[in-house]
């Protein structure tokens, strides 16, 4: 489960990062492209919040010393 924890925390992370990003090149995630209908300042801490929340699993599924 933590192999799991670490891909999905890294994925998350990477979209996040991306979502950052892409607007400058004109692009965007199209199931992303929600939020920014709630104003930039919500929308960047949408995109903040899941470069963390991903940061957070991907160090939480590291392997413990014991195994």
């Amino acid at each position: 489960t933590q192999i799991i924890m670490r891909f999905f925390g890294a994925f998350i992370a990477i979209v996040g990062l991306l979502s950052i990003v892409l607007p400058y090149v004109g692009m965007n995630f199209m199931f992303l492209n929600w939020v920014n209908n709630w104003g930039p300042g919500v929308s960047w801490a949408i995109r903040g919040g899941l470069v963390i929340i991903g940061l957070i699993m991907y160090i939480a599924g590291k392997p413990s010393d014991r195994e």
